[in-house]
C-alpha cells in the first residue's frame, strides 16, 4: 500500500533575474510518506526555503508536478501548515486569539474557535496563559503557540522552518523533546529545516541533504535509531560517525 503524502515529480524551478535565470531545482524527484519526520539540511542559499515555498504553493514549478495525497494542486496552502523561523504572533491578540487564527480563517465562529484552542492549551504547556499576550511569554512558549496554530490548520503536512534556531541551548533541547512527543501523538507528516545536525539526527526518520546547485537529487540518509529514542542515543558510535560525516559534507559547501 502506497502511503505517499507528498511527491515531487521532475520538478524544475528557476528564479528570474534582470540578466538571467538562476536554476534552483533541476528535475527533482522525491517522496515523503504519511506520518514521516524528514529533516532538511544544507548550506545557506542551497534551496531549502525555496523547497518549502514550492510545497506550500507560494511558488510554482517551472516544470513538473507537486502532489499532495496523490492530487495535483496549484493552491496548496490549505493542504500544508507552515511554521516559520520567527513565531509571527500578533502582539495585539491574546494567546487564544493567535492560536485560533486558522480556525477563524476557515469560518469557525469565534466561540467555537476559542473552545477548540482552550481544549489543547494544557497539553501544549500553555494552560493559564490563554489571556496573556505574546510579549508576556518566553521564546519557547511563543514557539508552542506557533506550533499549536500550525496544528489547528488541520493540514496533513507540516513545514517547520528552523523553528528553534533563536532559542537558547537548554530551551532548544527541551523543545526538541516536546516536539517529538507531539509528533508521536499526532502522527502528522513533518518536514523540518535545520542547520543543527544533532537536531536532525534526533528528530528524524530520514534526512535530505542539499549538496549540489542546482539540486537534481537529494541525498537521503535513514536514521539508524528506533523509536522511542532519547538525546543520549546520539552518543552511540554509529550516530557519532554519521554526525561527523554530515558535518564534513556541510563544511565543504560553506564558502569562506
Amino acid at each position: 500500500m502506497d502511503n505517499t503524502v507528498l511527491e515531487f515529480n521532475s520538478v524544475t524551478f528557476s528564479y528570474s533575474g534582470p540578466d538571467n535565470d538562476t536554476k534552483i531545482l533541476d528535475s527533482l524527484d522525491f517522496r515523503v510518506q504519511e506520518r514521516e519526520f524528514v529533516s532538511i539540511i544544507g548550506a545557506s542559499g542551497s534551496g531549502k526555503s525555496t523547497l518549502f515555498r514550492l510545497i506550500s504553493g507560494l511558488e510554482q514549478p517551472s516544470i513538473g508536478e507537486i502532489l499532495i495525497n496523490g492530487n495535483y494542486l496549484t493552491n496548496r496552502l490549505g493542504h500544508v501548515g507552515y511554521m516559520p523561523q520567527q513565531d509571527l504572533l500578533m502582539p495585539w491578540r491574546t494567546i487564544v486569539e493567535n492560536a485560533a487564527l486558522p480556525l477563524q480563517i476557515n469560518s469557525y465562529r469565534k466561540d467555537e474557535a476559542r473552545k477548540q484552542v482552550t481544549a489543547l492549551l494544557d497539553e501544549f504547556g500553555l494552560s493559564g496563559y490563554e489571556n496573556r499576550y505574546p510579549g508576556d511569554l518566553s521564546g519557547g512558549m511563543k514557539q508552542r503557540v506557533s506550533f499549536l496554530r500550525t496544528i489547528l490548520t488541520g493540514a496533513p503536512v507540516l513545514l517547520l522552518d528552523e523553528p528553534f534556531s533563536a532559542l537558547d541551548a537548554i530551551t532548544r533541547l527541551s523543545m526538541q523533546e516536546w516536539l517529538m512527543e507531539q509528533w508521536e501523538k499526532r502522527k502528522k507528516t513533518i518536514l523540518f529545516i535545520t542547520h543543527d545536525v544533532n537536531e536532525a539526527l534526533y528528530l528524524s526518520d530520514r534526512i535530505f541533504v542539499f549538496n549540489q546547485t542546482p539540486v537534481h537529487a537529494l541525498e537521503e540518509i535513514k536514521i539508524p535509531m528506533k523509536r522511542p529514542r532519547n538525546l543520549k542515543d546520539l552518543n552511540r558510535p554509529e550516530m557519532i560517525a554519521l554526525k561527523d560525516r554530515l558535518l564534513d559534507q556541510l563544511r565543504l559547501k560553506v564558502k569562506p
